[in-house]
């Protein structure tokens, strides 16, 4: 009897996952350094100052600075970059219901929208002022205003930018939010922020969805919670932008559009929305039926926060410090202050809402 051939999609399957393993090993070694570090920490000061996640970009970072990964583990490292970290984001949803949704307010709603405004237009304007060209001041501008490096890749294309340019944007804002995610709490205690207020503060400020978890984790479950549901409103934001960059591309930067592009710019429109904010959102709604049992909740919360370790201990290992310093002073000044006029930004809007 002759013996039935594995299905092709298993083959590739199977291919992908042994291409992974390499990448996967170094990142599952950084994410048990972290959380060694964070048991050394309770043993000798009772509590943890820097929570594992903050722990694993550092290590994943001080690693890349001395070991460069070959390609056999830049499969597993990206897959743990990209999907691990979107899987945490979409398990997170789990542990957020309307209710918490809601509580945001519409002002908040309202300062969300005009913070990315504004810091948009500020930090073209800064790139521009220091010299940069238009569209790598345009790409600076919406990293920093929205969501890092997603933003990026998605505002690339449209403005049909260099891939030069793209690189030195992505690299810096990759060593930005590490600085980012771990100066922040101190920021908070700095300024005696009640933990909602922390948790708005980092979703307004730092890049990532995940890399909110790493900036709220020490200010707990509330600043958590906040934080992802106020950077989730921001990382919506890039539909619009990117829909409107679309439509006056071909007015600021001539040659943007040819007509082949034309027929696929509604297929475009439609991919501004990532699958795992559209994931997060559904549980979202499960949590809110009342449905969900807290065991279930519980471990979600835990896959959540063990995954986005093991992606924080990826995205250090990605953290190319020599890149960064190549990519120049004009472009690590339109960054840094871009960034700090979004800190300012958010601050004064926090500020001046009812209980902040």
């Amino acid at each position: 009897m002759p013996r039935s051939r594995p299905h092709p999609t298993s083959n590739r399957l199977i291919a992908a996952t042994r291409a992974r393993l390499p990448g996967l090993a170094a990142c599952a070694g950084v994410t048990a350094i972290a959380y060694a570090l964070e048991a050394a920490e309770h043993a000798a000061f009772g509590r943890a100052w820097l929570e594992a996640l903050v722990l694993a970009i550092v290590t994943g970072t001080a690693i890349r600075s001395v070991w460069t990964p070959d390609p056999r583990h830049q499969p597993g490292i990206a897959f743990c970059a990209s999907t691990l970290l979107e899987i945490s984001v979409v398990l997170l949803g789990l542990s957020v219901s309307t209710t918490s949704l809601l509580a945001i307010g519409p002002l908040l709603m309202v300062g969300i929208a005009a913070i990315v405004a504004v810091t948009l237009l500020l930090g073209f304007a800064i790139g521009r002022t220091l010299g940069l060209p238009a569209r790598m001041a345009l790409l600076v501008a919406c990293g920093n205003a929205i969501c890092g490096n997603s933003a990026i890749a998605a505002v690339a294309p449209v403005i049909r930018a260099d891939s030069r340019d793209v690189a030195a944007a992505i690299a810096f804002t990759a060593v930005l939010g590490v600085a980012v995610v771990l100066t922040l709490p101190f920021i908070g205690i700095a300024l005696a922020m009640q933990d909602s207020t922390y948790g708005a503060f980092a979703g307004l400020t730092v890049y990532a969805v995940p890399q909110v978890l790493a900036a709220t984790a020490p200010f707990g479950s509330v600043a958590m919670q906040v934080g992802t549901v106020v950077k989730l409103v921001r990382v919506l934001m890039l539909g619009p932008v990117c829909v409107t960059l679309s439509l006056v591309a071909a007015l600021f930067f001539p040659g943007s559009d040819t007509p082949h592009d034309e027929t696929r710019k509604h297929g475009r429109i439609f991919r501004f929305v990532p699958w795992f904010i559209i994931g997060f959102l559904i549980l979202i709604a499960f949590r809110s039926t009342g449905l969900v049992p807290g065991t279930l909740v519980a471990l979600a919360k835990t896959m959540a926060t063990g995954l986005t370790v093991m992606s924080m201990g990826a995205l250090g290992l990605g953290v190319d410090l020599g890149s960064v310093a190549r990519a120049g002073l004009r472009v690590a000044l339109t960054v840094t202050l871009s960034l700090l006029g979004l800190a300012t930004l958010s601050l004064i809007v926090l500020r001046l809402l009812p209980g902040a």
